[in-house]
């Protein structure tokens, strides 16, 4: 029986300030990541404690302006973080750690993962001070871990980066299988497969829920191998043996970075990095034993003394972020990377939804400059690292749970999960969205017991903001409208002593729109001086007054209305 979050939000419900857990039951709570890739935040709840699985990022997109990256809200956990008895990390990409280094502090909770996870994520705690606060412990590939009423097992898995781990959560109501990202990969190059006998040992053992991966369900068949990425790459790096080569991936795709470099000295090239976040998934890579047998890459300012048909470049900036080192290249921004004519920049990457249009207008940079391009659609460059149809089947054969549970994807790919397990004859599923508070039993299903706010924050420069507040609606607002500043001085009984001033940001030209801004003023006197003598002796009244005319004149001459602010001084 499979249930839409629609269909179980009509079954009991209790709002979040009166729900209490039963303390024999179990509960599970997405405040992230359901109905979105990304921003991964996921609550257990047992015997009145809860544990937290992963505490991901996502990045703004042109509707945020001024902002970088965006994560769950953690407010209704952090308010119950006395319960609160630690946070297990599946893996080390950033939509399932990146928010560790901004929301610790409102949780200060023991946090769990296996050698390189721990690796990569004290290197981001450092950055903000708080490598020594943090209490991480190490968990090693295939170990168990006591959090509470909960016993965590690690079961290796198979995914674009070093360790990735899913999840078997046993408590006395019953055992979850949390997949966290994975796919089937026979060669992975880097790291081990899928541990399919353990696996299928806690399917034996009897599992109440498998809570999965998405990503990938509307695709059919297997997601591929790295491998076939290396020989392409082996193949591509002959046919351009005489020009500069740049390849763009994922930073933390450690296999992709060993590929890269083994067909640079297949073909007696060297390898230089270019961008942050790629050298500190080198440093711990090679901190926890892999790309050990890899010779140490060059810094971008070496690579400028080798000639170009010597010099592999790996970069930053797949997605088109604006300042990776990839974007800046296109834009001949670089400090120290230039492409020339002739030279080839291979795409070993999928595009994130959302992202089309930035790696599009960067992409269009580079071809303006005479570069060539190589994606994933004229060669084998990229594999996902989700699991596709096939992949899917075989997992539910494995574990067969009572209850399906599909996180990790938009809408349409938790709905294909769904209905993929019904065929898989799981007995029940259902579609969460963040904020659902599902009781899960395996009598009956799982079910809607509550819903919790599941906001979402922001990097706002040097401070997290919630994005739902008047602040980033007014500077929406702005972006779109304008601004406008008006200042009004006045006698005490209500007389203008002044010309109004009026400033415009984002909407004319002060300089060649003068006679417009003339307008605007007149507007504003005359809107003040028709008012009762009464009224403008009162300063709200006076600022409404102003406020409306100015809006009504932009809206009259441009369609628009500028978020206007009045200041008003008596004298």
């Amino acid at each position: 029986m499979t249930q839409s979050s629609k269909t179980a939000a009509g079954l009991s419900e209790a709002p979040a300030d009166t729900f209490v857990p039963e303390d024999g039951a179990l509960y599970f709570l997405p405040l992230g990541g359901s109905g979105e890739i990304g921003m991964n935040l996921n609550l257990y709840c047992h015997q009145g404690k809860w544990l937290m699985v992963d505490l991901g990022i996502s990045f703004a997109d042109d509707t945020m302006p001024g902002l970088d990256v965006i994560m769950p809200d953690p407010a209704f956990i952090a308010a119950r973080r006395n319960d609160l008895v630690g946070l297990v990390l599946t893996h080390a990409h950033e939509d399932h750690l990146g928010a560790v280094q901004y929301l610790w502090p409102e949780l200060r909770c023991p946090v769990y993962c296996t050698p390189f996870t721990a690796a990569f994520l004290r290197a981001k705690l450092h950055e903000k001070g708080l490598s020594s606060t943090v209490p991480i412990h190490e968990i090693p590939l295939g170990g168990t871990v006591e959090v509470g009423p909960f016993s965590v097992e690690y079961v290796t898995m198979t995914h674009s980066i070093p360790e990735p781990n899913a999840l078997a959560i046993r408590t006395s109501a019953g055992t979850i299988l949390h997949t966290g990202d994975w796919k089937l990969d026979p060669d992975p190059l880097v790291g081990q497969t899928a541990d399919e006998e353990r696996l299928r040992t806690i399917g034996d053992e009897g599992v109440l829920a498998l809570v999965g991966d998405s990503t990938n369900a509307l695709v059919p068949g297997a997601s591929g191998s790295e491998a076939t990425v290396r020989d392409a790459l082996m193949e591509l790096f002959g046919r351009y043996r005489d020009r500069r080569i740049a390849v763009s991936c994922f930073a933390t795709n450690v296999a992709r970075l060993e590929s890269i470099a083994a067909a640079a000295a297949a073909h007696d090239r060297h390898v230089a990095l270019v961008g942050r976040s790629l050298w500190r998934i080198n440093e711990a890579a090679r901190a926890t034993g892999y790309l050990a047998d890899v010779p140490k890459f060059l810094s971008e300012h070496d690579a400028s003394y080798l000639p170009r048909e010597k010099l592999v470049l790996i970069c930053t900036g797949s997605q088109g972020e604006p300042r990776s080192a990839l974007a800046r290249i296109a834009a001949n921004d670089h400090p120290q990377v230039t492409l020339s004519r002739g030279d080839v920049v291979i795409f070993s990457s999928r595009e994130i939804p959302g992202n089309e249009r930035a790696i599009g207008r960067m992409q269009n940079q580079l071809v303006t400059q005479g570069v060539e391009l190589v994606t994933a659609d004229e060669a084998s460059v990229h594999v996902s690292g989700h699991p596709a149809r096939d992949e899917l089947v075989r997992m539910y054969q494995w574990v067969r749970p009572r209850i399906a549970v599909p996180v990790h994807g938009e809408q349409r790919h938790q709905q294909a999960h769904a209905a993929l397990a019904e065929d898989c004859q799981i007995p029940y599923s259902i579609v969460p969205a963040n904020g659902e508070v599902l009781r899960l039993d395996g009598s009956e299903g799982a079910r809607v017991v509550a819903h919790v706010r599941a906001g979402r924050m922001a990097v706002d420069g040097k401070r997290l903001v919630p994005l739902d507040t008047g602040m980033m609606r007014a500077r929406n607002r702005m972006v779109n409208n304008g601004a406008a500043v008006v200042t009004l001085v006045m006698s005490a009984t209500g007389e203008l002593m002044t010309a109004p001033q009026v400033a415009v940001m984002g909407l004319v030209d002060e300089a060649t729109d003068r006679d417009l801004l003339l307008d605007v003023v007149d507007a504003v006197r005359e809107s003040v001086a028709m008012l009762p003598k009464s009224a403008r002796a009162d300063d709200a009244q006076v600022k409404e007054a102003a406020r409306i005319a100015v809006r009504r004149c932009f809206n009259a001459s441009h369609g628009k209305k500028p978020v206007t602010e009045v200041h008003l001084v008596r004298i």
